[in-house]
């Protein structure tokens, strides 16, 4: 099944054994790397998700802001200095870009999202964050989840009934849209049910 990762969905992190003497010393976070859509679109796109949630019957509010995951990782406290550096070197060498969000597809039987035109922008930004897998992995813990085909989630954690409802409505609708991307967000929690929490916020060179 296509994830849009390399591993497994980002949106989850499953509970992982970290190996290493330096991993034991520091206290865990989970990390994530999204971009946020801004402005009129961002407005839109929460309205498309709460539209989905009272034509299906969710209950209760929208819980994420609309946004592309970039990449997931643990990592000990200790070592959030050091990446906040690495990751801003990696994106003060790269250009804002343009991102065209063009109609729906589905996860099945859980998750329906907006496609991302044209990935590359994304890929070659996970090629060059692979310098913080390798740290990562060097400290102990476990590998980075990082994009290869980066997607917007409208509905995630569906049962496979709304899933099956809904799926045949939103392949024929249509949706195309576009937004520049100039920052990168990296957001921390302690948990899986932990709100996430801003840490930096990393600026492209202007395009």
């Amino acid at each position: 099944m296509n994830t849009g990762l390399v591993r497994s969905p980002i949106s989850i992190f499953p509970p992982q054994t970290v190996s290493g003497e330096r991993a034991e010393r520091s206290r865990r976070a989970e990390y994530l790397l999204v971009v946020y859509p801004a402005g009129e679109l961002r407005d839109k796109l929460l309205d498309e998700q709460q539209q989905f949630s009272q034509d299906y019957g969710l209950t209760g509010p929208v819980r994420n802001k609309p946004h592309i995951t970039i990449g997931s990782f643990q990592a000990g406290e200790a070592m959030e200095d050091t990446l906040i550096r690495w990751i801003e070197r990696i994106c003060s060498r790269n250009k804002s870009f343009d991102v065209t969000l063009n109609n729906y597809s589905g996860f099945p039987p859980h998750t329906i999202y907006l496609r991302v035109q044209d990935p590359g922008p994304f890929r070659e930004l996970a090629r060059q964050l692979k310098t913080i897998d390798d740290f990562i992995r060097s400290s102990g813990w476990p590998p980075a989840e990082l994009i290869s085909s980066p997607y917007l989630s409208i509905a995630g954690s569906l049962t496979e009934q709304v899933y099956s409802r809904a799926m045949p409505d939103y392949s024929r609708k249509d949706f195309h849209d576009s937004f520049r991307v100039s920052e990168l967000v990296l957001l921390k929690r302690e948990h899986a049910f932990d709100a996430c929490k801003t840490v930096n916020i990393f600026h492209f060179v202007p395009g």
